[in-house]
């Protein structure tokens, strides 16, 4: 028997014991590779290409990635911009979730506490930006500036949403906020998986505080959700624009709070430059994934 026919064989009988499962696999690949793959897929190839939707897409190589980093000033403000608020609101975002929702996890009446966290992040971030504007807003009845001014804080009101200085910290406040959403519930969903028996199981190995046992088993034990929390709040750090729109406009002054997202909604919906818009979604999308698969290298076990 040659090796082609033995490969058939192996093949139909592997096919024979696996067929089922790949069929209620299909429907999950199919919407997977239409509305994920191909898109992908689709922006890589435009973004080498000169395509305003109106005449046929023209091949231009490098140029648009040209322009973009040795060109574009905007974009590489609002790439700037961005990373900056990355690296301050991932993390912090990241950990005030974890923390909540362990201090959450040993209250008595923890559904309530959950709700009133997971609250503001059922609302779009336009809404929430509007309603925490009451607060923020940039005359003398504005909240905090009324309290500053009456605690002889302040001499004027501060320009909350049309100073450059302070743009990008009211932004990230807000932003910080609403990260208490779906990490929190998965974190908080997490820590109420892991069983007390590890817990007893390690007060006889001599853990004694609650610190030990959050080092030494609750974080190992919650990898998967720790993960997914991470990867979570990489791509919502780095997907920031309603808000920041909502706060200073579009544009914000001085594009001190223009983000990459808002420059591909800028160049694909506004002046219809879809490769160009392309280039700068693909850019975006490899710093997520350089970073979410970091990630993913540093939570995930061996065996994963």
């Amino acid at each position: 028997m040659s090796g082609k026919t033995k490969n058939k064989q192996s093949f139909k009988v592997w096919w024979q014991k696996n067929w089922i499962g790949y069929a209620f696999l299909a429907p999950f690949l199919i919407l997977f590779t239409i509305f994920v793959v191909a898109p992908v897929l689709t922006a890589m190839g435009l973004s080498f290409t000169n395509y305003n939707m109106m005449q046929t897409p023209k091949f231009v190589a490098l140029n648009n990635y040209k322009l973009l980093f040795l060109d574009d000033e905007v974009f590489l403000i609002g790439l700037s911009n961005t990373l900056k608020f990355a690296i301050i609101t991932g993390p912090v975002g990241y950990l005030l979730s974890f923390f909540a929702a362990w201090v959450i996890n040993q209250l008595k009446f923890k559904r309530a506490f959950a709700l009133a966290f997971y609250a503001p992040s059922i609302c779009s971030g336009i809404a929430m930006s509007q309603v925490w504007m009451v607060i923020f807003s940039s005359d003398r009845k504005g909240y905090l500036n009324n309290i500053l001014l009456n605690m002889g804080l302040i001499d004027g009101p501060i320009l909350w949403n049309t100073d450059p200085t302070y743009i990008m910290g009211v932004v990230m406040f807000i932003s910080l906020w609403m990260s208490m959403g779906t990490g929190f519930l998965v974190f908080l969903a997490g820590l109420q998986n892991v069983s007390r028996e590890y817990y007893e199981a390690g007060a006889i190995d001599g853990i004694r505080s609650k610190f030990q046992e959050l080092l030494y088993i609750t974080l190992p034990v919650m990898k998967p959700q720790l993960l997914f929390g991470a990867i979570n709040s990489i791509v919502g750090a780095f997907s920031v624009f309603d808000i920041a729109t909502s706060v200073a406009g579009m544009p914000s002054p001085n594009y001190s709070a223009h983000t990459i997202v808002a420059h591909l909604y800028d160049y694909a919906f506004i002046r219809f430059q879809m490769g160009y818009a392309s280039a700068v979604a693909v850019v975006l999308f490899v710093i997520t994934f350089i970073l979410s698969r970091g990630v993913m290298h540093l939570l995930s076990t061996k065996d994963e």
